[in-house]
């Protein structure tokens, strides 16, 4: 798997490359050369990033006006590519709606793959009422199509590059790679090693940008529920989930320490982490003892979308944490970052952190919203469901950053990406 995860950026790289020697090579040969190296070696039944990396970059490239040439036309639509076809068929299936995909096919051996073209001929296209060829110099005067209008919504895509690496981009990410190891290993040190009041404006000297947004209500920092043995019971802090350091970048905001429950995390994480992290079981009555324990302890943080989703979405939210408390104070955050993603789901979880503090001056923002009580009754006096308080945090939160609320969950990321259903028991996911 993680063969089809580096394949991203060799298909890219190679792109550029030959473009740029095509004087010395024919398209023919260079486009034969590139797909040879970057799918040596690569198993066809691992391959997925036609299907959860490529979508994304083939969007961005879709103009404005070709598309709107394709909305007209018939009832069956003929997609035709040199590229491979197993690259395309994703993309112009499911995300520009076309009904045959035709492109060149592979062929898979035990040591390499080689090329064999398909029959682009006459007899095919007799059969269509209409042929639209592009011309460069089209291309060049399309606009973008805009993500509104995309027939199908893009909510998820893996790979590590947030950016399209054009030649520029490129030679800037080869550049930067060295000093962003060594800054991410800086970053990582001062985190873990030194108090927040000091680690917060160092690591902003570094780089780290924090946005922290507070409602102008004080009730968020008063403990109303009261425990039989006279202490407070703690808050119950729910964030939507962007990034393994959702909990650690609360904790800056907060200026202390929560603990931090996970459905999962990879034990280097776990052992990294500054803060106390719980794994939950997925057992709804172990994890309410769990998490009821917890809170008995101090304010704890939990992700009930259980799985990080990049773009503008938030997927659904167990209600498992309405049943816990009512002193529930929902946490919009959103992370903004220039050339890597901090989060995969079929690459190295460990790595998640590391790639996220690789980026020059990554961007978090975390808004702390006014209580749920103090808004609406919870679940816990019997007015409301478990279900309707989860639905409303997750509405709330979608308000505060401008995103949109989906019924998707973990198990539709993972199928869609990974081609499995996430379990925590076959795999280190987060």
């Amino acid at each position: 798997m993680q063969k089809s995860v580096i394949f991203n950026q060799f298909f890219f790289l190679y792109r550029i490359f030959f473009r740029k020697i095509k004087v010395l090579v024919s398209e023919e040969v260079g486009l034969k050369i590139m797909v040879m190296v970057c799918f040596f070696g690569i198993k066809k039944e691992s391959f997925r990033i036609g299907s959860s990396v490529l979508p994304k970059f083939f969007l961005e490239d879709v103009g404005l006006e070709s598309f709107e040439v394709l909305q007209r036309a018939g009832n069956r639509k003929i997609g035709v590519s040199n590229l491979p076809q197993i690259l395309i068929e994703t993309f112009l299936k499911d995300y520009l709606e076309n009904d045959v995909v035709i492109g060149r096919e592979l062929k898979f051996g035990y040591s390499c793959h080689h090329f064999l073209n398909q029959l682009l001929n006459d007899p095919i296209f007799s059969y269509c009422k209409d042929i639209y060829l592009v011309r460069k110099s089209d291309k060049r005067s399309w606009k973008n199509l805009p993500r509104e209008k995309y027939p199908k919504k893009l909510v998820f895509h893996d790979g590590r590059l947030a950016l399209k690496p054009t030649p520029l981009e490129t030679l800037a990410i080869l550049m930067w790679a060295p000093v962003g190891v060594i800054l991410a290993i800086l970053r990582i040190i001062i985190a873990i090693s030194l108090p927040y009041g000091v680690s917060s404006p160092l690591l902003a000297f570094t780089g780290l940008q924090l946005r922290v947004t507070k409602p102008q209500s004080q009730s968020l920092v008063q403990n109303s529920s009261q425990l039989p043995n006279g202490k407070h019971k703690g808050i119950l802090y729910v964030c939507n989930h962007r990034t393994l350091l959702d909990p650690l970048y609360l904790c800056f905001a907060l200026g202390k320490n929560l603990h931090a429950v996970t459905y999962s995390l990879s034990k280097m994480s776990e052992i990294l982490a500054p803060i106390k992290t719980v794994r939950l079981t997925r057992n709804r009555h172990q994890d309410h003892e769990m998490m009821e324990r917890l809170l008995s302890q101090g304010d704890v943080v939990v992700c009930p979308e259980g799985t990080t989703c990049r773009e503008p979405y938030l997927l659904r939210f167990s209600p498992l944490f309405s049943e816990i408390s009512d002193e529930i104070v929902p946490v919009a955050v959103d992370s903004h970052v220039s050339m890597f993603h901090g989060t995969t789901a079929t690459g190295l979880k460990c790595l998640d952190p590391v790639f996220f503090l690789l980026n020059p001056s990554p961007i978090y923002t975390v808004q702390l919203l006014e209580k749920v009580s103090s808004k609406v009754s919870t679940c816990l006096d019997g007015s409301m469901s478990r279900f309707d308080v989860a639905n409303y945090v997750q509405r709330e939160l979608a308000k505060a950053l401008g995103f949109e609320c989906t019924m998707l969950t973990r198990k539709d990321k993972y199928l869609t990406l990974a081609g499995n259903e996430g379990k925590a028991s076959t795999r280190k996911e987060n």
